[in-house]
């Protein structure tokens, strides 16, 4: 196989990678792992907001419940001493009882505020359980679609690591002068440096050679390096 022939199927290989980190970038499951993931995060800010709002309701309401065990412990303290005997002054005996009566009136403007918590806290636990659900099955969704990405990026990965080392092989094969001409011609020309030259047609660009050029290029030695006039592709005659 000829230097140029070998360079012509090291451009196959490179531009076979290049087709492969293209596919690999813009697989499908990748897209969908991208709009998954933000549709988790935009849930799992919701979530949160929610369960701020709802510790602050149960916060509130366990500080009603604590003072409502305080109104009952004094309650029944007051009621212990109106009916232990030790007292029988009607003046202190009426303040007792009227205490008594305060406490129950306190007691039940506590359980109304808690009566209150609970309607705040019961949409909030509602919307708690359904966003736990989405929740749920979002990241079931999220794994899934993560395995399939990271199998079919192991195929590609795999297919890859082949034809570099391949790509490799044929590398070393070629002049390293050639080998950085041709990888310069590359990057200026949108990853084709090499084309066949057939009849007058450089297969590069499509374009005809003059007829003195193609006459000129005749005459050259094979292993002499020859670009097309037009594109400046090296040409494999």
């Amino acid at each position: 196989m000829s230097a140029f022939a070998t360079l012509l199927e090291l451009q196959e290989h490179d531009v076979k990678l290049d087709q492969l980190r293209h596919r690999r970038a813009a697989l499908p499951d990748r897209a969908e792992l991208v709009t998954q993931t933000k549709a988790n995060s935009v849930l799992a800010a919701e979530i949160a907001a929610t369960s701020a709002d709802h510790d602050v309701v149960a916060r509130e309401q366990k500080r009603l419940e604590d003072a409502v065990a305080m109104v009952v412990d004094k309650a029944k303290a007051e009621d212990k001493k109106l009916y232990s005997g030790t007292i029988s002054a009607p003046k202190e005996l009426q303040s007792i009882q009227d205490e008594i009566a305060s406490l129950n009136r306190r007691r039940d403007a506590l359980d109304d505020s808690i009566l209150v918590q609970m309607e705040l806290a019961e949409p909030l636990d509602e919307q708690l359980a359904e966003s736990g659900a989405r929740k749920a099955a979002l990241d079931v969704q999220l794994h899934e679609v993560t395995e399939r990405l990271r199998a079919a990026e192991l195929l590609i990965d795999t297919e890859n690591t082949t034809v570099q080392a391949e790509r490799d092989q044929l590398a070393s094969q070629v002049d390293p002068t050639l080998l950085a001409q041709y990888e310069e011609l590359r990057r200026r020309l949108g990853g084709v440096a090499v084309a066949r030259l057939e009849g007058s047609s450089c297969r590069g660009c499509h374009l005809q050679l003059a007829a003195v050029e193609l006459e000129r290029i005749r005459k050259l030695d094979r292993d002499t390096v020859v670009h097309c006039e037009e594109c400046g592709r090296i040409l494999v005659r």
